[in-house]
């Protein structure tokens, strides 16, 4: 499955995005057995602004996506909370290969864009050298019965638990993250070809540490 994984991969740089529109790039099954203890976790989480350039390893990027939202029981719901399960938030990984979509269902990476779009994840100098830039995206057309008054909170919440999730499996496995908000959210939209309804909420870039 890795070598397979690898080739498909390497094979993305070399063919035009159009003709992977419609593919799904599987990913390796997340090897839940590793880890530290989750009070080691929470001691040594923290956000780190420098990052090397040393790429994610293909299975630590399938345990990063599956730790952050993927699905850990048989009917679907994931591993972070949603409200009334809407799971309206999806998760896009920019990295110098291009833009995807993490599936969960599928526990695979859509092809969105072959463009190298870091540098327009945030306005801050270090994520364009960040190997692993996610883009934390609301389907507001996902989220029903809440109230104007509540949408933002509750959506918001939602990022919030799997931003937390990315945090404590990067402590957990060496790496390092931070959150940020700080984003271009029109310009960004529009270099993502989102939906309206679609709406970015934060950004969170991964690497190791310089």
């Amino acid at each position: 499955m890795n070598r397979l994984f690898a080739v498909l991969w390497a094979i993305l740089i070399l063919v035009p995005c159009d003709s992977f529109a419609q593919e799904l790039l599987k990913l390796p099954p997340p090897d839940t057995s590793g880890g530290l203890p989750l009070m080691q976790a929470l001691k040594e989480r923290k956000s780190t602004r420098t990052f090397a350039s040393k790429p994610i390893p293909q299975q630590t990027l399938s345990d990063l996506l599956w730790a952050a939202f993927g699905i850990n029981r048989p009917d679907g719901r994931r591993t972070a909370p949603s409200a009334m399960n809407w799971q309206e938030i999806d998760i896009y990984v920019a990295s110098e290969k291009g833009l995807f979509l993490y599936e969960a269902r599928s526990h695979s990476l859509r092809l969105v864009s072959s463009t190298d779009l870091r540098g327009k994840t945030g306005t801050q100098d270090f994520v364009k050298s960040a190997p692993v830039n996610l883009i934390y995206v609301a389907d507001m057309s996902k989220v029903k019965h809440a109230g104007r008054e509540n949408e933002d909170l509750w959506v918001g919440a939602d990022c919030g638990f799997i931003a937390q999730n990315v945090y404590l499996f990067c402590a957990s496995g060496g790496l390092s993250c931070v959150v940020r908000g700080s984003i271009d959210k029109e310009k960004l939209s529009g270099e993502m070809n989102l939906r309206p309804e679609q709406k970015i909420i934060l950004a969170q870039s991964v690497g190791y540490a310089r």
